[in-house]
């Protein structure tokens, strides 16, 4: 008799999500194609939820009252003027040339309000499309932005995608990307700021350490000083960059210091790593060049960006300054720079003491908690008009809040990631918290002053780089087990699931769709929401 073939053992049973995940990721063409398709669809996405409607509603809101006007204004006049009474329902009716051609008090640098007259001259003033879309273009770009700066940090295309899809769903972002407010723009230019950062750091170190071995077999002679580097490019781009955001609001020269305090301690620490003997002293030699590729540069920027007023004459405090009143430590300057000083002193001692009560006021102690975000607009209907057909009336609103589980989670994140860094000093996660302080921490030191829960639209991209590297914990690394993998990615996928929904539920409130005011109420979680 022969013998009989030994059973065959049951193949292991395989998940359907196992057989995607393999002809997803070890598919090397197809892998391919989803690193450059992923930014461009999430890009694409954010761009339709930010341009659908954007002309709605046709009146301003909120304070483009004053930038919309001003844009305009500085645009066809070089300087901010002041408008009669009435102007915003004359302006949003189509007269847009009734500036009274008078220097108008503005308390923020121009380019941001450029950038606004730009939409307005392609599409015209009378549309309010044409106020928005500077906005809503920056917006987009910021999704973009923070796809490369995360993909930078993590080197996954995946979580960078999942950061930038978190940002182009999100009601913070959307929001103040379909307003013509100067927020947005300050975001976008942080975000490349700190982008550029990270990419002289890619480009600077390796050739730090070049150059550090050559001093290195030196000194075993002599000891030798270490390298200093001018060939910074990166640095210089930063600096146009935060230059730009200081243009836009003040607030950004804390970034412009952020990034500044960034380049000289990393690059003394990498010294000090390397064994360099000079490590502390050469740090701040090259912190000298650092400062000489970064500071001026962006001052050269904030200055630039007040050309329309230096080209004219009718600007507020143009000449503040006459001949016979220069003096003073900066009298030596010419009398254009003396008066836009002074009008410089009039702004500070304006925002220092702002602090007019606002119902939507809210401290930046509370923004972690999202206690009371911001509703841009607000326009009520009763039932049978304009299309309503709910008997307790209808309502259009433009709500900046973020989704709620998004941003809460972000918070703990946050915290998450202050104790991994204690533990790992992972530069990356350094990184996402010095942007975090740069962002938020000053606005602390004026708890008297009016601000609003929409200005934290700027360190939110920044909160989600730290809820992704989060993410990316949770999901699991390629050297854990396999069911510890599938386990942390199935809690991912729940969490990114229940994101997309409720931006769903959120969206009709970013977007000042007509809703019934059952619908509305629902999303009254808190006693300060909506």
């Amino acid at each position: 008799m022969t013998a009989s073939a030994p059973p065959l053992l049951p193949a292991p049973r395989r998940s359907r999500y196992d057989a995607w995940r393999r002809r997803v990721l070890d598919d090397a063409t197809l892998l391919g194609r989803w690193e450059w398709l992923t930014p461009v669809l999430v890009t694409m996405l954010a761009a339709v939820l930010r341009l659908w409607n954007l002309g709605h509603p046709h009146t301003l809101v909120f304070d483009e009252t004053y930038y919309v006007k001003d844009a305009w204004s500085q645009w066809m006049l070089g300087f901010a003027s002041t408008w009669p009474d009435g102007a915003d329902e004359r302006f949003a009716a189509g007269e847009t040339d009734i500036f009274t051609g008078e220097g108008s008090f503005v308390v923020h640098p121009p380019l941001g309000k450029y950038l606004i007259g730009l939409g307005m001259w392609l599409f015209g003033p009378e549309s309010s499309f044409g106020w928005r879309i500077s906005a809503a273009l920056a917006g987009t770009a910021c999704v973009l932005v923070l796809y490369l700066l995360a993909r930078t940090l993590t080197g996954s295309f995946v979580f960078a995608g999942v950061a930038a899809g978190l940002l182009a769903i999100d009601g913070l972002g959307i929001v103040m990307s379909r307003v013509s407010l100067l927020d947005i723009f300050l975001t976008l230019f942080t975000l490349l700021a700190v982008w550029f950062a990270v990419r002289d750091r890619q480009s600077y170190f390796p050739r730090l350490r070049e150059r550090a071995d050559a001093t290195a077999a030196r000194a075993a002679l002599s000891p030798d000083r270490g390298p200093v580097l001018w060939a910074r490019p990166w640095v210089v781009a930063a600096g146009v960059a935060a230059g730009a955001a200081c243009a836009v609001k003040w607030s950004g020269v804390w970034v412009l210091a952020a990034i500044g305090l960034w380049l000289v301690i990393t690059d003394a620490l990498e010294r000090r790593r390397l064994g360099l003997p000079w490590w502390a002293l050469d740090a701040v030699r090259q912190g000298v060049v650092a400062f000489i590729l970064l500071v001026p540069v962006a001052l050269a920027v904030y200055l630039a960006s007040w050309a329309g007023w230096f080209a004219t004459d009718g600007g507020y405090q143009r000449h503040a300054v006459e001949a016979d009143t220069a003096s003073g430590v900066f009298g030596w300057l010419p009398l254009s720079l003396q008066s836009l000083w002074r009008y410089h002193e009039t702004i500070y001692n304006s925002m220092a003491q702002m602090s007019t009560a606002h119902s939507y006021m809210s401290p930046a102690w509370q923004w972690p908690l999202l206690v009371r975000p911001t509703s841009m607009y607000a326009a009520s209907t009763a039932d049978g008009q304009n299309g309503c057909a709910s008997a307790s009336g209808c309502l259009d609103i433009l709500y900046s809040m973020p989704n709620p589980i998004v941003w809460w989670a972000s918070i703990v994140a946050l915290i998450w990631l202050v104790y991994r860094f204690a533990l790992h000093r992972d530069w990356r996660h350094a990184l996402v918290l010095v942007a975090v302080a740069a962002t938020w921490l000053p606005w602390l030191a004026f708890p008297e002053r009016t601000v609003f829960q929409f200005y934290t639209v700027v360190m939110y991209p920044f909160l989600l780089l730290g809820l992704v590297f989060a993410l990316r914990e949770i999901a699991g690394a390629p050297t854990q087990s396999r069911e510890r993998r599938q386990s942390g990615q199935r809690v991912v996928l729940v969490f990114l699931g229940v994101a997309v929904v409720l931006a769903v539920f959120w969206y009709p409130l970013w977007s000042a769709i007509q809703i019934p005011y059952e619908f509305y109420r629902l999303h009254n979680w808190l006693p300060g929401w909506v």
